[in-house]
C-alpha cells in the first residue's frame, strides 16, 4: 500500500524531506600554449587556468527540476477535477479470519524500526501472501472500464481476499475505511473508493466513476497467515491519450530499473538514482514525499525506500523484504491532501502514475514476490 501523507508518523510508508545542503566538487585543468606572431619569436609561455564545476547527483536532480519548471510546455489536457464524496460503511470481515493488531485501534501505527528479515518458513509465508495480492490486483484490473465505480472495485477486492481466508490490510489501518486504495488521474495515492452521487438528476464528475481516458492506480495489500503482501499497478481506462500512456509506461519501467539494482550488499540509494535517471530522460517528476517500506509480519517498517536521488545510508541484506513504489507525474510533484487525511492529489491537477512490487533480496539479485 502506498504512503499516507504529512509525516513519517502519519504515513503508510513515510514522507521524505530533501536536505537543502549539497556539496560542490571542483576540478582544475591547466592548459599551456606558445603563441606565434609573424616576424617575432617568443620563448615565453602563458598559463591559463580553467575551472570546471562537477555537479553532485542531488544538485543535478535539482537543476533538472528547475529546468522543467521554467520550460514552456504544451498545456496538459484538463479533465474534470476529482471531488470528495460520501464513503459507504466499511465491509464486514468474518470473525474466523485473523486480523492484524492495528485493526482494534483508529490510531495510525508508527513505522516499525526493525527490518523484515525471514527464514525459509517466513519466505514461504511471504510468497503465499504476495501471490494472493498479485492475483487480486490482476482481477481488479479486469474490472477497469468506463462507468465502473471505485466502490465496485473495492467490493470485488474485499470479497476475493476474504474468500481466500485473508484480511484486506488497508481496512482499519489508521482508520482507513476501505479494503483497497483507488487513485484516479491526478490522485497520487490513497484514493478512497466511493459511490456515484446524483444531484438534480445530473451525474456529478466524481472520483469513483471511471470515465473513458482515465487512469487508475489500484493498491492491494493482503494479510495472510500473519504476513502482508503489498502491490499496486496503474491501469488504463478506455482510450487514454498518448502523453498519459507514456507516463504510465515509463513509471513501470522505473520500477523495473529500481528492482534491477537490488541484491545482497547493494546500497539502498542506488534505487532512487536509477529511477530518477530514467524518469528525467522523459522530463517526468519523481514524487519525493512518498516512499517504499519494509513489509512482512508488520505492514510498514524500516527501511524506507526513497525513489529520488538521495544520500541515505544503508545496504540490502539477503532474506529482507520491502516494497519499491515510485510515483511519477506529468507536471508538478507538489501535492495537496484532502480533509480525509488520505487522498493526495498533484497540486496542478496533472496526471500521476504509480507501480509497486514487494521484493525479496537474494544473494545475487531480487525476487519479485508480487509478480503474476
Amino acid at each position: 500500500m502506498a504512503s499516507i501523507a504529512a509525516s513519517i508518523s502519519s504515513c503508510f510508508h513515510g514522507e521524505n524531506l530533501l536536505s537543502s545542503s549539497c556539496s560542490s566538487l571542483f576540478s582544475r585543468t591547466t592548459l599551456n600554449f606558445s603563441p606565434s606572431i609573424s616576424g617575432s619569436n617568443f620563448s615565453g609561455r602563458k598559463q591559463f587556468m580553467v575551472f570546471a564545476k562537477r555537479l553532485s547527483g542531488l544538485e543535478e536532480s535539482m537543476r533538472i527540476r528547475r529546468e522543467r519548471e521554467q520550460k514552456t510546455t504544451t498545456p496538459i489536457k484538463r479533465r474534470t477535477p476529482l471531488r470528495r464524496l460520501k464513503v459507504s460503511p466499511r465491509l464486514p470481515v468474518p470473525d474466523n479470519i485473523p486480523k492484524p493488531p492495528y485493526v482494534s485501534s483508529k490510531l495510525l501505527p508508527e513505522i516499525a524500526s526493525e527490518f523484515q528479515m525471514h527464514d525459509e518458513e517466513g519466505i514461504a509465508c511471504m510468497r503465499a501472501a504476495c501471490e494472493l495480492a498479485a492475483r487480486v490486483l490482476e482481477h481488479a484490473g479486469t474490472l477497469v472500464r468506463p462507468s465502473v465505480t471505485t466502490n465496485e472495485i473495492d467490493k470485488a477486492v474485499h470479497q476475493m481476499i476474504i474468500d481466500a481466508g485473508a484480511y484486506p490490510s488497508p481496512l482499519g489501518y489508521g482508520g482507513f475505511p476501505k479494503s483497497v486504495c483507488t487513485s484516479v488521474n491526478e490522485c497520487m495515492c490513497h484514493g478512497i473508493p466511493d459511490s456515484r452521487q446524483l444531484q438534480n438528476c445530473i451525474l456529478l464528475p466524481v472520483l469513483s466513476f471511471l470515465q473513458d481516458g482515465d487512469i487508475i492506480n489500484i493498491d492491494v495489500t493482503v494479510y495472510l497467515n500473519g504476513y502482508h503482501g503489498d502491490t499496486s499497478k496503474t491501469f488504463l481506462c478506455g482510450n487514454v491519450d498518448d502523453a498519459t500512456k507514456r507516463l504510465v509506461k515509463v513509471t513501470e519501467e522505473c520500477l523495473e530499473r529500481g528492482i534491477a539494482v537490488c541484491k545482497d550488499g547493494a546500497l539502498f540509494r542506488k534505487i532512487g538514482k536509477r529511477i530518477s535517471e530514467h524518469a528525467e530522460k522523459f522530463g517526468y517528476g519523481v514524487v519525493e514525499r512518498f516512499v517504499g517500506h519494509g513489509v512482512g509480519t508488520v505492514f510498514h517498517s524500516e527501511p524506507l525506500i526513497f525513489h529520488h536521488r538521495n544520500e541515505k545510508p544503508g545496504s540490502m541484506v539477503e532474506g529482507q523484504t520491502f516494497t519499491i513504489e515510485p510515483i511519477l507525474t506529468l507536471g508538478t510533484t507538489e501535492c495537496i491532501t484532502w480533509e480525509d487525511n488520505w487522498t493526495t492529489l498533484t497540486k496542478d491537477g496533472s496526471p500521476a502514475a504509480q507501480f509497486e512490487h514487494t521484493i525479496l533480496i537474494t544473494r545475487t539479485g531480487a525476487e519479485i514476490l508480487t509478480k503474476c
